[in-house]
Parts: C-alpha cells; structure tokens; sequence
C-alpha cells in the first residue's frame, strides 16, 4: 500500500524545499522561515503537515521549537516505488525505421445508381429588345 501521508506531505513544493533544508540539520520556525517569502503562520501550517506524516519531529530547545528531519522515514517511499520498478532492465525499444509512403491510387469510379432525372420545362425566354435605331451625333452618323 502507498504511503499516502508522506507522499501528500510532500506533494507542495514548499514543504519540499523544507525537508531539504532540514536535511542539513535541525533548525527553529524563523531560520526556516527566513528562506520563504510566505508568512510564518504559513509555515507553521506546513510544519504541522510534515509533522503528522512523521517526517519531522519538533524539540523545544529553550525558547525555540527546533524542526528536525527523520529521513528514515523516507525510506518506506523508496520500499514502494521499488516494488513498482520492473524486475529485470527494460527491453530496448526497438527502432522505428520511417518506409516511404506509396503513392496514391487514384479509386475505380463506382457507378452510382440514381433515379432517374425528370424532363425539364422548356425554359422561357425573354423577349429581345427591339433594336435601337441609330442616334444622330449632330448630324453625323457614327
């Protein structure tokens, strides 16, 4: 089965970049705030998600909670994506040699059978004009 907390822990990018800082050693909520431009509230609220994954634990050192990571934890995500990795290396894919297309045939005509088209109406033509006798320019006939 999935490990769905740890794996929803670390789905924001946010709480990411926090385990890897973690990962150089326990720090305070300010030191890890000072590496975001987001609220410390904002913070807290991820430390919280981390927290009830188990992926880290908070010590009260003083006047500060030190953040520290078990990255032991992390390994029960490495267990699982294991068991999804094939057994044995992968087959090589094999290579797709590109053949060149053949040219179109041009498709037989298929005789479509059709009723049969009904005569036309003769159609009605126009009267002609009647011709337009020539126009006088002034007495000069062009």
């Amino acid at each position: 089965m999935p490990p769905l907390a740890i794996l929803v822990a670390l789905a924001d990018p946010t709480r990411c970049r926090i385990i890897e800082i973690l990962h150089g050693g326990a720090q305070p909520v300010h030191m890890l705030a000072g590496h975001f431009d987001i609220s410390r509230p904002a913070i807290s609220r991820h430390l919280r998600v981390l927290r009830q994954a188990r992926l880290i634990s908070e010590k009260k050192v003083g006047r500060e909670n030190r953040y520290a990571l078990h990255a032991n934890r992390l390994q029960t995500v490495q267990d699982w994506l294991a068991g999804l990795a094939p057994a044995s290396k992968p087959a090589p894919e094999p290579k797709v040699v590109a053949r060149p297309k053949p040219a179109r045939k041009a498709k037989p005509a298929v005789a479509v059978a059709s009723a049969p088209i009904p005569p036309q109406p003769p159609a009605r033509t126009a009267p002609k004009p009647a011709p337009v006798s020539a126009v006088s320019q002034m007495g000069f006939d062009f």
